[in-house]
């Protein structure tokens, strides 16, 4: 028995585009209720969370490196520093951390 990959694609691909025709199809009017409306405004930020608050614990050879580049990460974004100085401070944590643990 063989697998052809490309029927495999194809109906990925058909599921994909029907999770994302569907709703524009079927939803025509603006959305008056607001807790939909809320709702669909957080689910970008929500999935992002999930899909990353993971990996920074588990990218690190240590969950404990993780765990303190995650709670500065937070701190200095808290005080206003921007995505990039967020970002190099957890590595530089995560890097520090590492080095004694």
């Amino acid at each position: 028995m063989t697998h052809n990959i490309y029927i495999y694609i194809l109906i990925m691909g058909g599921i994909s585009y029907l999770i994302r025709i569907l709703p524009m199809t079927l939803i025509r009017k603006p959305l008056k209720n607001q807790f939909l409306q809320s709702f669909l405004y957080y689910v970008p930020y929500v999935t992002l969370a999930v899909m990353t608050f993971p990996a920074i614990l588990h990218a690190t050879q240590s969950p404990i490196s993780g765990v303190l580049a995650l709670v500065v990460g937070v701190v200095a974004a808290w005080c206003g520093a921007g995505l990039l100085p967020v970002a190099v401070l957890c590595c530089a944590v995560v890097f520090i951390a590492e080095l004694f643990l």
